[in-house]
Formats: structure tokens, sequence, C-alpha cells
């Protein structure tokens, strides 16, 4: 395993907002996207935290596929819908505004939708509900992503790892927060067992002779790179144990992501032009809010939602197993237990080094440098 460090939140913090203003991002967007970024480390969701920092946006502003300064366009708008374009802009701040918008037509209406095109990755889906939870409002969101998960019965990397999420208020110290690829695994999960040197989950990866990829994650992602693996969708390969539900729930949110914004879908989204040169991913997304006080109240829905959630904690547990858990308590105790900062792997301490000397950032020290 990779050796980590902890870096406390301020320090981290103040550096990526620093980096991401370096790269050119006004400093109130860089501000939203060190939220949402650091906001899935806090959660224990490595996959898009810090180790996404350089490779998923630092380095694609350089290459001149995002843009650093996000210009958003409302395409159309009613009271309760709106269609935005991204033009190529921060994810996270696209994804912010558009979930802000619908929260605020959900207060007004009772409900509200946005949806984008022409945007990049956005960070944890569940940063976005958690903005509707607070609200008062139940929450929901996906995106569609770069073509790597098959369809069942398929081999091919036909559409993206699609997140579908939901968020519903409840009585707890912590909402009910339900953030999950409609793949097994998501691409983000095999770069960080490549980071830390674990293999790949046996099951999760599908090669183009129909066989299932284990072994080195490292190898894994380049087969998925190059197109000859895909990533399996929840249930597994085949149908024995309910692969076509995953494939189902995926395209519902390849609809969802593209139909009503008239926006790119599956192949158009490998970040490829005709010619094999790098381009926009010209991502879509979509967010719904729902506004509990539209209906019986947000207090009755927060005590309901709560009495249900644990229900499903107190119920009878399988032999051996500890506790039941549901959605958004494994993030919040994880939250409780990294008060003290980021642990930070050493693969992304190099990055933070080269990019801090990159761009003069010298008031940074970190503690892998004692």
């Amino acid at each position: 395993m990779a050796k980590t460090n902890i870096v406390d939140w301020k320090t981290i913090t103040n550096f990526v907002i620093d980096a991401f203003v370096g790269y050119g991002i006004p400093r109130e967007d860089a501000e939203i996207c060190a939220d949402v970024l650091l906001e899935s480390d806090k959660r224990g969701i490595e996959s898009h935290g810090v180790n996404r920092f350089k490779p998923v946006y630092l380095d694609r502003i350089k290459a001149g596929i995002q843009n650093a300064v996000t210009e958003i366009e409302i395409v159309k708008e009613t009271p309760t819908t709106a269609v935005i374009d991204g033009h190529h802009g921060m994810g996270q701040v696209i994804g912010h505004k558009a979930m802000s918008m619908a929260i605020a037509k959900a207060k007004e209406y009772g409900m509200g939708m946005v949806v984008v095109r022409n945007s990049c990755h956005y960070g944890i889906a569940g940063y976005y509900t958690s903005m509707a939870t607070k609200a008062g409002c139940i929450g929901m969101t996906g995106t569609n992503a770069r073509p790597s998960v098959a369809p069942t019965h398929g081999v091919e990397g036909m559409f993206g790892t699609n997140p579908f999420t939901i968020g519903v208020p409840t009585d707890d110290p912590f909402d009910f927060n339900f953030d999950c690829a409609t793949s097994i695994t998501q691409n983000g999960k095999v770069e960080y067992y490549e980071r830390i040197g674990e293999d790949v989950h046996p099951g999760t990866i599908i090669a183009d002779d129909g066989s299932a990829v284990e072994g080195d994650a490292g190898v894994a992602l380049k087969k998925i790179r190059n197109g000859t693996a895909a990533l399996t969708t929840l249930g597994g390969i085949g149908e024995d144990l309910g692969g076509y539900k995953g494939y189902g729930f995926a395209l519902a949110v390849e609809f969802f992501s593209s139909i009503l914004q008239d926006g790119a879908y599956g192949k158009a989204l490998d970040g490829k032009d005709e010619n094999g040169n790098i381009r926009p991913y010209q991502l879509g997304h979509w967010f719904i809010a729902i506004d509990t006080d539209h209906f019986m109240g947000e207090e009755i829905a927060r005590k309901k939602a709560g009495e249900i959630t644990r229900s499903m904690r107190a119920s009878k547990k399988a032999p051996g197993a500890e506790r039941i858990y549901t959605a958004g308590e494994k993030e919040y105790e994880i939250r409780l237990a990294r008060e003290s900062g980021v642990p930070i792997n050493e693969s992304v301490q190099k990055e933070i080094i080269a990019v801090r000397d990159e761009l003069g950032l010298t008031q940074y020290k970190f503690p892998w440098e004692d």
C-alpha cells in the first residue's frame, strides 16, 4: 500500500483554491471547485477528491479541452425547468449553478429540473443532492460520462459510469444520500487502485473476449482506455445477477443527460474527434429538486424519512454483521473521523509538489517534506 500523509483541511483547501486560480479560474469559481473536490475526501470518496485534482482538472485546462473561465448560457427556461449550455467550463461551477436554479424553482413552484449540455466532470454527484437536502428538498442528479461501460451481453464500452443519485432530508444528524455509479465500479476507482497498488476486483471489468479482467489495476485501466476491456454494469456480467438492471438504469441516466438538452451521448463523449485529436468531453447533467414544503411540510418529511432509515438500521442483522447502514451514514462517520485533515498518498503528493512549484506557491509546505 502506498504511504499517506495527513494534510489539514485549511492548508489543502487554500492550496487547491490558489492552484485553481493559478490556472485561470476566477477565485469565486475556484472556491466552488475546491469545495466540491474536497467534500469528496471528507466523505471518504478518494476516487473523486484530490486524487483527481491535477489529472482531471488542471491537465485538461492546460490541454485546452476545458475552460478555466465558465461561461454559462441559459438556452431555454420556464418557471420549473431550464436548459443550460456550459460551454466546456468547470463542471463543478456549472453543477452548482444548475442545482441552485432547480432548488429556487422548487421553492417557488414545488419542483424544479435543470439539464445541462457541454459540461465537464462535475465531481461527486452527492454534493448536489446535499445542496437540495440542506434546503429541505429531495434532490436527484445524474451525469453521463466517457464510454467505458458495456451493455449486458456486450464487451464494448458504449456509455459511461452514469451515476444515479438521490438525497432525502431526514431528522438524523445526516441526510439520506445515495450516490453511486450504475456500473459496479468506476474509472476513478480503478485509477485509485492503480495509485495505491491494489488489484481490480473480479467481475467488475470484462475483456473483449468475454472473460473477466483481474489483476493489476494499471493494466486494466489501459485495456479500458484502448477499448479491449470495459466496465460492467451493476449486477455484473450477464443476466444471472441482474446485470440488465444496471444497464437499464445507466441508459435512463444517459437519456436524462442528453435528450432533454439535445446533448452528446455515448461514443461522442470519448474526448476525441474523428481524427483522434483530443477535444472537450461534452458531458450532460441533470438536476431535480422537490420541495417538501409543497407537500406535507419539511418537518413531517424529515421525521418520516428518519423513521424509515432508522427502521432499516434496527432490523435483524445477518450472522457476523456488526451493523446495518443507510446511505450517507458511513460518509458522515468518515467526516467526523477525518476532522484533522485529508490523507494524501505518495503519488498525489508528487503531483501537489509539481503544481506548487510550477505556480510558485512557495507559501505552502506539506507534512511529507519534513
